[in-house]
């Protein structure tokens, strides 16, 4: 018998169902025999059922699909066809993936001779387990429902049980942010604190020259200065430069000039940039707007203009981002109350006025969001900066030089084949805290600037 958690899935549900009308039926029986009122609709008793049955049984199929091909393997590894088997990890790993494979019936035959007497112990080693993982997800399923079953009386709780338990789905789903966050900073930070003791952090921090090399660490040339300059030259000045005033102009225009038949049709128009692949920004960046750049910029006299360059690349992403600014601040800007706008009308102020010292003042909090979830996903932009801007670390104020970004040079670092235990590939988990780091300190002071107006609006 084989493990299929799809199918096993579909059957304790199965089950679950069953135990809901079992349950149900059940209490409303109970009830109508003793003439008792139920303290719980019947459905709640249905659904305390139904949990137990479907909770044991579902958490312990997880933790069983997860620890299984392990136990399976240890069986194979014990039995006479393995001790063969070369010592090497990696020739050793490939020859047990080839039966397992043909094990589990995804390829027809082996492809390396030596696994071609496995095949049958990895075929029984999966039927004993599998066997024992169905057989003890029935047990826990059938268990918790007759410990349920038997629970059910009219003056059950059930409808307190059943909240309390989807109580704590809730809080669990929404620490799932919260640990994956705190996952995140942590691998970071111990990766980070390896990378530390090779390079100095002053180096990263404040070093001019970025050139790592494989092996070991070369002082001198880790200097991450051009990569934090070359993120904040695309991503917050020139991105911002053209994401903000469009993105701010449209959605005033949207909320206040425009006719209702204008407006259905030109905002989920404009939304429509948000869902554009990066990569095909990247290739409008790479073949349309940099030789257009460049040829400008030697229409006026620039030399040197690079055909990769953070105009280039800047210009598209602020194109990309003007929904985020958009959206945001139409919202916030429709959420403002009539009776401000009225307000001022009656106080003689024109529309202009109104719309410059009362609706964006009032709606600032909205518009300070959408601008931080602007700058956000422009400075984790990738695809468009290798595309369009290069990778050379430049520490140039000049737009049409080629300069690159923090996000950029992690995906070179970690691309290929790497050692884990090195300065350079370590260098891509420190940019990254670096990274996480300016933008929780933007979050922070977006929230209190946030706080501050609508404390003055309110």
């Amino acid at each position: 018998m084989t493990f299929h958690t799809p199918a096993l899935l579909i059957v304790i549900l199965g089950l679950a169902l069953i135990g809901w009308l079992a349950g149900r039926g059940r209490s409303a029986l109970l009830a109508s025999r003793t003439e008792t009122a139920l303290h719980s609709r019947p459905q709640y008793h249905g659904w305390y059922v139904a949990l137990w049955l479907f909770a044991p049984a579902a958490l312990f199929l997880a933790v069983w699909t997860s620890v299984s091909p392990a136990l399976i393997t240890n069986q194979v590894l014990a039995s006479e066809a393995a001790q063969s088997l070369p010592a090497f990890g990696f020739e050793r790993g490939a020859i047990l993936s080839d039966a397992r494979s043909v094990a589990q019936g995804k390829q027809a035959a082996v492809r390396l001779p030596a696994a071609a007497p496995l095949v049958q112990p990895y075929a029984e080693a999966a039927r004993r387990y599998g066997a024992i993982g169905v057989a003890a997800m029935l047990a826990l399923a059938l268990a918790g429902g007759l410990y349920a079953f038997t629970r059910i009386r009219p003056e059950f709780r059930a409808r307190t049980r059943v909240e309390r338990i989807v109580m704590a789905l809730l809080l669990l789903a929404s620490l799932v942010a919260i640990l994956t966050t705190f996952g995140i900073l942590l691998s970071l930070l111990f990766e980070s604190i390896r990378f530390f003791r090779l390079v100095s952090p002053a180096e990263l921090l404040f070093g001019t020259y970025w050139n790592p090399q494989s092996g070991a660490p070369v002082k001198g040339t880790f200097g991450g200065l051009p990569l934090f300059w070359g993120t904040v030259l695309i991503g917050a000045i020139i991105a911002m430069i053209v994401a903000i005033p469009i993105g701010m102009m449209s959605a005033v225009y949207l909320t206040q000039y425009a006719r209702p038949a204008v407006r259905k049709w030109v905002k989920p128009c404009l939304e429509i940039l948000a869902g554009v692949p990066t990569v095909v920004y990247g290739y409008f960046a790479a073949l349309t707007v940099a030789p257009a750049l460049r040829e400008g910029a030697a229409m006026l006299g620039i030399p040197n203009a690079s055909t990769e360059s953070a105009l280039a690349a800047g210009i598209v992403m602020g194109v990309m981002i003007i929904p985020f600014v958009s959206s945001m601040a139409d919202d916030s800007i429709n959420a403002v109350p009539q009776a401000m706008r009225d307000g001022s009308l009656a106080l003689g102020a024109t529309p202009n006025e109104t719309i410059r010292q009362v609706l964006i003042p009032a709606a600032l909090p909205g518009v300070m969001g959408g601008i931080l979830l602007a700058v956000s996903r422009a400075i984790g932009e990738t695809m468009i900066v290798v595309m369009a801007a290069g990778l050379s670390a430049n520490l140039t104020a000049n737009p049409f030089a080629s300069v690159t970004t923090v996000t950029a040079q992690i995906v070179k670092l970690l691309t290929g084949d790497q050692e884990f235990d090195s300065a350079k590939t370590l260098a891509a988990f420190a940019l990254g805290l670096v990274l996480f780091l300016v933008t929780l300190l933007l979050n922070i002071a977006a929230l209190r600037i946030v706080k501050k107006y609508r404390e003055a609006y309110e």
